[in-house]
């Protein structure tokens, strides 16, 4: 009875505050869910050949949003007490007091249930999988207080779905199909460095840490280095699904925009690494356009 009470008040209250739960949700900033979203779409494309299932892929879909919501959720309540230090982060749900840290984690908890009933739908080994998303999505949060590699855990947390794609279509994964993980994870650790040098200093005074503190003078030459590897290692998954020429255009466009996020982030001002940040969507759209024009003229 008090359960139910709990969850018709935290419903009630989300009626009342749609924008609070909205941007605790950063559903008003959807660069994330792109950043997810489109390496999913490299996998489904790759393993089902440039002709992935419509219900695959819309539960993907779903819960790619689903997901990177809990996410969000997540992380601001294991930041409520540091977020309101930090210029960046201050107006956040959590930090002004809008949404209070028990209905946070019943948000959570329905977003978990939501996407597990979406993973469902789909085949058991992929249901196992899932379980080892949901651990790294829940910890990755509480990461940055104990290791200077939180945004490793954040790659691992954000590739996870490409094994899950290739399991839901083929029920393996292919030896490529690890290496893509690879790969995003390298771009998520590069794009997500530039993220944490916006914060650095704030992050600095509060104790909070990343790669951007833990590379220190050499965060663009490591960030240039982590997204000159992914390039490689994509370079070589081309050979082994026998890409095209649109495939490795696209990588050829892609070093162009990595050059164009070094001209934002060399002077490490915040403007710039914040926009180098969000401009990593194109990159995963140039990929995954290169990918759906690689099997169409195949």
């Amino acid at each position: 009875m008090a359960l139910n009470l709990n969850l018709a008040q935290n419903i009630n209250h989300i009626k009342q505050h749609p924008s609070a739960y909205s941007r605790l949700m950063r559903l008003d900033k959807p660069v994330g869910i792109y950043l997810l979203l489109w390496p999913t779409f490299w996998a489904l494309l790759m393993a089902s050949e440039g002709l992935p299932s419509i219900v695959i892929a819309l539960i993907f879909t779903a819960g790619v949003v689903v997901m990177r919501s809990a996410g969000c959720v997540i992380n601001d309540y294991a930041d409520r007490k540091v977020d309101g230090s930090v210029k960046r982060t201050a107006t956040r749900p959590l930090a002004t007091g809008e949404v209070t840290p028990k209905q946070a984690l019943t948000l959570f908890a329905g977003l978990i249930i939501l996407a597990f009933l979406l993973v469902l739908m789909l085949n058991w080994q992929t249901v196992a999988l899932s379980v080892i998303a949901l651990l790294l999505a829940a910890s990755y949060p509480f990461m940055k207080r104990y290791t200077h590699l939180p945004q490793v855990v954040l790659g691992a947390a954000f590739g996870w779905a490409i094994p899950m794609a290739f399991m839901a279509v083929s029920e393996t994964v292919p030896a490529y199909g690890w290496w893509l993980f690879v790969a995003n994870l390298l771009w998520t650790v590069a794009y997500d460095t530039m993220y944490a040098m916006v914060d650095r200093d704030d992050d600095l005074e509060i104790g909070v840490k990343s790669t951007a503190i833990l590379f220190g003078k050499y965060d663009v030459p490591i960030i240039i280095g982590l997204q000159a590897t992914m390039l490689v290692i994509l370079y070589f998954i081309g050979g082994a699904i026998e890409a095209h020429w649109p495939y490795y255009l696209s990588l050829i466009i892609g070093a162009g925009l990595f050059y164009r996020q070094y001209q934002y982030i060399k002077n490490r001002q915040r403007e710039g690494c914040f926009t180098a940040f969000i401009e990593n969507h194109y990159v995963g759209l140039v990929f995954t356009l290169g990918l759906v024009a690689n099997f169409w003229i195949g």
